[in-house]
């Protein structure tokens, strides 16, 4: 009797809670206008209240590998969701600023430039809100590529930051397939069609694929230089000469190395030294408020998603547990992407 009645208790909270996300697909009810249209159903999370506050911070993470789509979870941050928190945070009124909270090697070049796009047009549209970043423990390559369009930036003296530059990497097979037998038969219409193949012998790269694959390289490079001097100029203009410019020698510092918080300000990549809360201090600045609330968005979960889950097909993965979840990289792809911190 009472397994029956703790189970129809769950069907009653099932049914209440799939009513409310029905109303809120229908445009009723609270936070409908954030369910549907958006796509990722998000929901807001206070971190601390002030007294009497009725304005809020709203604090966006970026918390692991940036990646296009899907869900952020297991050390992923998906850009299709942070830019439904930033739609959230721009549509709410009371959220007067937002803190984009950092802790990321970087990731998909395409991600992190729509991440750092969707900064950009936040903060540029009618009534657009500051973004002011706070970088933890690590913002680099990519982590700092989505940071740099931040209207004030601030790093911890041990923050690491900076590995401005671009990788590419792929894997070359042909030696263990020619030890256990196994020869590749290719077909193909153009011949750079195989052009990243790990099967062919490494002395049939020829040295005008290498000259194609570096170009795109330093096409790609040449974008997050120019990202990172545009962000830095804005932010400078806006603040009126208070935070920190970029010193003429920075370029010299964009070979992929890695920097200190304390080397970074030195140098003009961030504003200040300081914590998260100094971030927030400042964001309340800037903002014109003397007090706010401080929220987080986060992804929301619900009986559809846990459906979901029942609903995969069995694939049968022998998963090994080395301590960390390692990113999904893909041979060919662009990343703005600091590989030391994740070996």
């Amino acid at each position: 009797m009472v397994l029956a009645l703790v189970l129809l208790a769950l069907l009653a909270l099932s049914v209440l809670w799939n009513l409310a996300s029905l109303l809120g697909s229908l445009g009723l009810g609270d936070g409908a206008r954030y369910s549907r249209a958006y796509g990722p159903r998000i929901e807001e999370a206070v971190v601390s209240r002030e007294a009497h506050a009725v304005d809020k911070i709203a604090v966006v993470p970026i918390n692991g590998v940036i990646m296009g789509h899907g869900m952020d979870e297991g050390g992923v941050v998906s850009a299709e969701v942070v830019k439904a928190e930033l739609r959230r945070a721009f549509d709410d009124d009371d959220v007067k600023a937002v803190i984009l909270k950092v802790d990321s090697p970087g990731g998909e070049v395409l991600a992190s430039d729509e991440i750092y796009r969707a900064i950009a047009q936040f903060q540029k549209r009618r009534n657009g809100k500051p973004v002011v970043a706070s970088m933890g423990d690590l913002a680099a390559s990519g982590g700092y590529y989505v940071s740099s369009p931040c209207r004030w930036i601030v790093a911890h003296e041990l923050t690491i930051t900076g590995s401005i530059g671009v990788i590419m990497h792929s894997w070359n097979y042909r030696g263990l397939m020619d030890k256990v037998g196994v020869r590749p038969e290719v077909y193909k219409s153009g011949k750079f069609k195989d052009m990243l193949s790990g099967e062919r012998e490494p002395d049939q790269v020829t040295p005008q694929e290498r000259q194609m694959l570096q170009a795109l390289i330093d096409e790609t490079f040449g974008r997050f230089k120019t990202v990172v001097a545009e962000g830095r100029n804005w932010a400078g203009q806006k603040n009126g000469g208070t935070g920190a410019a970029l010193s003429p020698d920075w370029a010299n510092y964009a070979d992929g190395r890695v920097l200190s918080g304390t080397e970074a300000y030195k140098l003009g990549f961030v504003d200040q030294l300081g914590t998260f809360e100094d971030a927030v201090e400042h964001a309340k600045k800037i903002a014109g408020v003397s007090s706010a609330n401080v929220v987080q968005y986060q992804q929301r979960f619900d009986l559809s998603d846990l459906l979901r889950l029942f609903g995969k097909a069995d694939t049968k993965v022998i998963k090994v547990d080395l301590g960390l979840d390692a990113p999904r990289l893909r041979a060919g792809q662009l990343y703005f992407l600091s590989p030391t911190f994740l070996h």
